[in-house]
């Protein structure tokens, strides 16, 4: 009996060592993951703050997943007692672990005041944001367009400061010559550029930057950040595309960004394009005309001529079949996920519903019902 009863203790032993190795394993995992901030915010931590006081703002603060995984593992590698009073910016998507090098580690403050350089699809301008002490959250101080309005006393006083944060917000859909022309109006950055990047190749996404950086290291930063993306990206595409390589993933990927702004139809329209291409069926998608206009060279500001849609140059995919040559626009990450990674579906055609999306149809007159709507909605907008 003894024997049975030492038997089943030793097997209960084992399942405990073993359930909690995986739980070391979680919480390790869990401590070096992404994490959750969609934003960046400045923590700020006060003279004789403690790391449990501090884990759980970061947990409401919602820059942690797990507050006592955060704790416990300071503790276990001894930076507990190195926490250091100052105001820290904790970046969009930092681990556990990398915030806790932050507020470790010392050295000057890293936040208080951004001055952020947006590069949008309708313009560029630079917005000059200060830390809310209350909410510890960044909120807009004063905003100008470069090259359209002059600087405020406000910009010229922060860029005096020496802590001040310098970061470029570069938007999805926007065109290389777009991003040439706004890293041109940054004075803070040095140097030419030499020549207009290839289109599609700079990764949409926020980047931050110091005073005296070349705009030339800028665009390499970009340029490496997108090559990786799509690298990925095409590494765990579908089976069975007919796409020949990344570079036609990117093309379907700038023509997927250009056509809709909305994440949940994204794989919608990529089904779209991608089954037109597998039935040898043109495009025929309204920004890629544009794109043969405009050369991406800034926005056209008007509806597309009859003539211009029967028009043909080398991107318009109303009259050349497949692919354009390059891409229209510099695509996000999503849209190249989504151009190798398309929903199933059968749909062959889309148009505007109205409220910013886009009724997809399987059939030609299923999809002229869906044009006949749009027009009786653009109709009624106009007679407003």
């Amino acid at each position: 009996m003894w024997r049975h009863i030492a038997s089943n203790f030793l097997t209960f032993l084992v399942v405990i060592v073993f359930l909690i190795g995986g739980v070391i394993l979680w919480g390790q995992s869990e401590y070096n993951a992404t994490g959750p901030l969609d934003d960046p915010i400045c923590l700020r931590v006060e003279r004789g703050s403690n790391m449990r006081a501090i884990s759980r703002r970061l947990a409401d603060e919602g820059a942690i997943s797990n507050g006592t995984i955060f704790r416990v593992a300071t503790e276990y590698t001894d930076k507990t007692a190195l926490l250091k009073a100052g105001s820290w910016l904790i970046p969009e998507g930092a681990s556990m672990s990398e915030i806790a090098d932050l507020i470790t580690k010392g050295g000057a403050s890293t936040c208080g005041t951004e001055v952020v350089y947006r590069i949008g699809v309708n313009r560029a301008g630079v917005e000059v944001r200060e830390l809310d002490p209350a909410t510890s959250r960044y909120v807009e101080m004063a905003a100008f367009i470069p090259g359209e309005e002059d600087a405020p006393a406000l910009f010229q006083s922060v860029r005096e400061k020496a802590d001040t944060r310098y970061r470029i917000a570069m938007a999805e859909g926007v065109t290389s010559w777009q991003v040439v022309n706004a890293l041109n109006l940054m004075d803070i950055l040095d140097g030419e550029i030499e020549e207009i990047p290839a289109e599609g190749s700079l990764a949409p996404d926020s980047y931050e930057v110091r005073e005296g950086d070349t705009r030339e290291s800028v665009i390499a930063r970009m340029r490496e950040a997108q090559d990786v993306i799509l690298a990925g990206a095409w590494e765990s595409r579908q089976e069975g595309l007919p796409l020949e390589g990344p570079y036609e993933a990117l093309i379907l990927a700038s023509i997927i960004e250009k056509e809709t702004g909305i994440a949940e139809e994204r794989g919608q329209v990529a089904s779209v394009f991608v089954n037109r291409l597998r039935e040898g069926m043109r495009l025929q998608t309204d920004p890629t005309v544009i794109y043969g206009i405009t050369k991406g060279e800034g926005i056209l500001g008007r509806g597309l001529r009859q003539s211009e849609l029967r028009s043909e140059t080398p991107w318009n995919t109303y009259v050349i079949p497949g692919l354009p040559p390059t891409p229209i626009a510099n695509p996000g990450r999503a849209s190249i996920e989504a151009a190798v990674n398309p929903e199933e579906t059968d749909y062959i055609f889309f148009v505007a519903d109205g409220s910013g999306g886009h009724a997809f149809a399987e059939t030609l007159d299923e999809h002229n019902r869906n044009v006949a709507r749009w027009r009786e909605i653009e109709a009624g907008r106009t007679a407003e």
